[in-house]
């Protein structure tokens, strides 16, 4: 096979993507219009019945074309969650009355550009925003601060890990703040070794990195015990460090596509010790937001209960009471206050439903302290499946 034949051959599939591209467009404006009668009708945004039917009839058409139905399966899951986040990005900036084209809106997150938490801003910021100007940090602390006095109208915040657990720091700041919590947003994290120039593993004798990812990659690092590691302020501060060293013994732990910016190189890829790593942030800006029972809602709540005995079981007896799932719960000290915890719930409801309104009074009455810090809508989307 000659080389100009392999090149018409890729020349023909670039041309296929575009079109891919196209559809997709296509595919997405067509959901928008959906979204658009559905804030007209009431109607909820996810059909499950409706789902099923489809990935089982693309399952099918695919096998007649030769293509894998767990292949099809997959990519159209895919295709629907990108489906479902749109439209309800759409029905709830019409609720909240957010959507002006013409607005630049400042968005604050942790590091230099191509953290984790800028990926995140950017992801967040497309779905919800035409414009946006983005805030880089160096402190956790600096974010929540650049939206209390308004220099950001939105700030991203890592909240917890599935493979290293909760972000303590964060949820200590929570205590303290005087913001709401408007929404989240959940990325995959794909930890690399980055490195600038010619370079393989065996040459590394330094890895510069967030303490987070060495901790999410412990397993992997492991086999390397005479790499020093080097901890800096965000992946992206350690990306620029390598890029900046420009030497073959220099490496930073982040992400692939954060290293392209910095022109840095993957040696290995999914160093994660759980193979599915995903991070989940939080969003926050100064004033609450409604969130329409159209979609699927989330709760937090912070409660202080003293040090009354069982009384973190009254809170979550109450909340069975109503029928309101929790999905999770954190605690932490109350500095200052020895042997005292606060709590932290994130709930499945809607704060504006009888049943949470219901839950709140009676949890009032039951602890020293309680309040919301944000009800938003929930972006985990449940995918559907074939039968």
């Amino acid at each position: 096979m000659s080389d100009n034949f392999l090149l018409e051959l890729r020349d023909q599939i670039s041309s296929l993507d575009l079109k891919l591209l196209s559809l997709l467009a296509e595919r997405r404006a067509l959901s928008l219009d959906i979204a658009r009668s559905k804030i007209v009708s009431q109607r909820p945004i996810r059909d499950m019945t409706r789902e099923r039917n489809l990935l089982e009839f693309l399952a099918a058409e695919g096998q007649k074309r030769g293509l894998d139905s767990f292949y099809i399966t997959r990519l159209f899951q895919t295709i629907i969650e990108d489906s479902v986040l749109t439209q309800q990005a759409l029905i709830q900036l019409d609720l909240n009355q957010q959507q002006q084209v013409d607005r630049s809106v400042c968005i604050a997150f942790l590091g230099p550009k191509g953290s984790y938490s800028h990926l995140a801003a950017r992801q967040y910021g497309a779905r919800y925003f035409e414009q946006v100007v983005e805030y880089s940090c160096h402190k956790f602390s600096d974010i929540v601060r650049s939206v209390e006095t308004g220099q950001a109208e939105y700030g991203i915040l890592p909240i917890e890990n599935n493979s290293s657990g909760s972000i303590n720091e964060v949820y200590d700041l929570l205590q303290h703040m005087h913001l709401s919590l408007v929404g989240e947003i959940a990325i995959p994290i794909d930890h690399c070794v980055l490195v600038s120039g010619d370079s393989d593993l065996d040459k590394i004798e330094v890895i510069y990195g967030h303490p987070q990812p060495f901790q999410q990659c412990s397993q992997f690092l492991a086999r390397y015990p005479n790499w020093k590691i080097e901890y800096c302020e965000s992946t992206a501060a350690a990306m620029e460090k390598v890029s900046q060293i420009n030497h073959p013994t220099a490496a930073a732990l982040g992400s692939g596509q954060g290293g392209a910016l910095y022109n840095l190189q993957a040696l290995e890829h999914n160093l994660a010790n759980q193979q599915e790593n995903i991070t989940r942030f939080i969003v926050l800006a100064r004033k609450a937001i409604n969130v329409t029972t159209q979609v699927p809602a989330k709760t937090t709540l912070i409660m202080a209960a003293g040090q009354q005995s069982g009384a973190l079981m009254e809170a979550l007896l109450v909340l069975r009471t109503h029928g309101i799932i929790m999905t999770r719960l954190e605690s932490r000290p109350i500095h200052g206050n020895p042997y005292e915890e606060m709590f932290y719930f994130d709930v499945q409801a809607n704060l504006r439903s009888v049943k949470m309104q219901k839950a709140l009074r009676e949890l009032k009455m039951i602890t020293s302290s309680l309040k919301v810090l944000g009800c938003y809508p929930s972006e985990n989307v449940v995918q559907a499946k074939s039968e």
